[in-house]
């Protein structure tokens, strides 16, 4: 299935009907008075949210959409039916902005969430409203509203409460195919992934924690080298990013620590508010490193910054569960003192650690 996380689409309500013009006929009654009854509403267009959809794939194809016309009035006094609505579903975390000013919408973060994006335009009055003491008999009624008609830009952004980091081929797919049930494509060349995936890791506790394995960054990635303008937008949610570094090809700890900065070079280019993001180092594949103390020597430079590191093995699990827990206690802490912002919305189910 492609993965599609933006694009723009052209909604609009449905019209209103026309009002009736009409008579009533009697049998006794040869001059009946007006009874035109009114025009049903036109549909609205409204966004709804679900967690069965994962992409914006179905508004790839189909870019124009508009809800049912309301019914025309009729005689007797019988107002139209109204249109029904029509109602488009989208991924959860989708933002929804006017293509033309930019303004931001709606911001549906949660499943079910609802945004009426066009409202359906009001039926027309029928001949009965206008009738007065000197107009008794008006032949004429109201045409029905037109419904609103916008151009949309719908932007995904994935809800996960941690975010897995890094330069291509650093470990990403494995670590997060380890600790949780997402099974993303792994193999041993740059930008095997290329997409976003999303994985819920599960603790005996009963907690859980989405995270989402980021395709790799590079050096350029918020002008659009690689794959990271693409993506950059899913970091954006989390409330913590853990940095995966590759150890297994430096030959010394200098080397990993530039590429550290460069990624968050990237990072703070594309929004400063994501330096602001927590960070936890997470030094991957020891169980290639030839010696023990090359390992020690890099630790000890990432210690030495002040940021909490942890070197793991997802060949062996060597340090996996401890890294974990400390995703935990970070996503934990910040729930605790964060605005709630949909961040974390539950997916599948994974295995116990």
């Amino acid at each position: 299935m492609r993965f599609i996380d933006e694009v723009e689409i052209h909604v609009r309500g449905g019209d209103g009907g026309r009002g009736c013009v009409s008579f009533r006929r009697e049998k006794f009654v040869p001059r009946g008075g007006p009874d035109g009854g009114d025009g049903g509403k036109g549909g609205d267009v409204v966004l709804q949210t679900t967690n069965a959809k994962q992409t914006l794939l179905d508004f790839h194809f189909q870019r124009h959409f508009r809800a049912a016309r309301g019914a025309h009035g009729r005689g007797k006094q019988q107002t139209g039916k109204s249109g029904d609505d029509l109602i488009l579903l989208l991924p959860v975390g989708t933002q929804v902005r006017d293509a033309a000013t930019g303004d931001l919408l709606a911001d549906l973060v949660t499943d079910g969430a609802r945004y009426v994006v066009a409202r359906g335009g009001e039926g027309g009055k029928g001949n009965m409203h206008f009738a007065t003491p000197t107009r008794q008999a008006p032949r004429f009624a109201q045409s029905g509203r037109e419904g609103e008609e916008r151009h949309i830009h719908l932007d995904m952004k994935l809800l996960a409460e941690v975010g897995l980091i890094g330069f291509p081929n650093a470990g990403k797919s494995t670590l997060i195919s380890k600790i949780s049930s997402a099974r993303p494509k792994i193999a041993d060349y740059p930008f095997t992934t290329i997409v976003p995936n999303l994985g819920v890791v599960s603790l005996p506790e009963g907690q859980s924690f989405v995270v989402a394995d980021i395709p790799g960054l590079i050096k350029g990635a918020h002008e659009g080298a690689g794959l990271g303008l693409k993506f950059l937008r899913h970091v954006e949610r989390t409330r913590v990013l853990v940095h995966l570094i590759d150890v297994a090809n430096a030959a010394e700890s200098g080397t990993l620590v530039a590429r550290y900065h460069t990624v968050n070079h990237e990072l703070g280019q594309y929004s400063a508010k994501l330096l602001t993001k927590p960070q936890i180092v997470a030094l991957t594949k020891i169980d290639l490193l030839p010696d023990q103390g090359g390992l020690r020597e890099i630790l000890g430079a990432f210690t030495a910054m002040g940021t909490p590191v942890h070197a793991i093995s997802s060949v062996t699990g060597e340090g996996i569960r401890d890294l974990v827990w400390a995703m935990a206690r970070q996503v934990e802490r910040l729930r605790a003192v964060a605005e709630p912002d949909g961040a974390g919305t539950p997916g599948p189910s994974s295995p116990l650690l």
